[in-house]
């Protein structure tokens, strides 16, 4: 087994063992942007490319609280809904705009409570983890082609699936203009 291999097996593991912190053993105390940081960058190293690239930094928190994506903090202090909507935010940003990320939320908040819209999402990551990590598993133990076989696999199919949420976002978004425009009159 090559080096390589065994620093994805490793991954795997880690993976496999890690699971999302839950809504009730997310910090109750509010934490300050720098704790924040120190927090979410604890919990989301597996997620990583590489290790020391972190996915979250203070100007992101900033920008998103500026575009309207986070809420303000109370007194520069961030409480567990800020967290629970950062861990989406970071999850979900490699794969869709910081825009449809913000409806999503929104709109998933008009049908669930905060810690509801945060458990729901932590299961799927945890699921759609899991299989993951099964594909790499058995193909681990094949070759380095097959490895990087799976790889583009994986690449295609992301791809297929982002497109898939960007046109179903953006389908819900036309029809929910006219509606907001009713409600106006």
């Amino acid at each position: 087994m090559s080096e390589a291999t065994e620093r994805i097996q490793k991954w795997i593991g880690q993976i496999e063992e890690s699971r999302a912190v839950e809504w009730e053993r997310l910090p109750e105390i509010y934490l300050y942007m720098d704790q924040v940081l120190t927090y979410m960058n604890k919990q989301l190293c597996l997620y990583e490319r590489d290790e020391g690239t972190n996915l979250l930094t203070s100007s992101m928190i900033n920008n998103y609280v500026k575009d309207g994506v986070l809420p303000r903090p109370e007194q520069k202090k961030y409480s567990r809904d800020h967290l629970a909507i950062l861990t989406v935010i970071c999850m979900l940003k490699q794969v869709l705009s910081i825009q449809d990320i913000s409806s999503l939320v929104k709109t998933l908040l008009l049908n669930a409570s905060q810690n509801e819209m945060y458990d729901r999402f932590c299961e799927a990551q945890t699921s759609a983890m899991k299989e993951v990590c099964e594909r790499i598993r058995s193909t681990s133990q094949q070759s380095e082609a097959d490895l990087t076989r799976l790889a583009i696999e994986l690449s295609i199919e992301a791809n297929a699936r982002r497109t898939a949420a960007e046109r179903i976002l953006s389908e819900l978004a036309k029809e929910s203009k006219p509606r907001a425009e009713k409600e106006k009159k």
